[in-house]
């Protein structure tokens, strides 16, 4: 693990949808290879299992250096109203990795 970081990142969910009825903020948590900046894995605090699945799908094994690749995906397809929160804690972690 010492070749590996674990960065979070927050943001504020939108009213009315089923996550913000548990929570007030969406938690993202990644791991990632310090060196290349791979995202090995990644969970965050959405409700359904298919929602994290996605939400894997999308960010597990893509370089977080490249943030604005991994936000277009967000924009081409994720449809949930959870997206602009999920793109914002996204560019947080992005944030505490450029950081390290």
């Amino acid at each position: 693990m010492k070749n590996e970081v674990f960065v979070t990142g927050y943001a504020k969910l939108p009213q009315g949808i089923t996550a913000s009825e548990l929570y007030t903020v969406i938690c993202v948590g990644l791991l990632v290879d310090k060196n290349t900046g791979i995202i090995l894995d990644a969970e965050c605090s959405l409700v359904t299992s298919l929602a994290k699945r996605v939400f894997n799908s999308l960010v597990v094994e893509r370089d977080l250096r490249q943030i604005d690749a991994i936000e277009q995906d967000f924009v081409d397809h994720y449809y949930g109203s959870a997206k602009k929160a999920l793109i914002s804690a996204m560019r947080t972690c992005h944030e505490k990795f450029n950081q390290i």
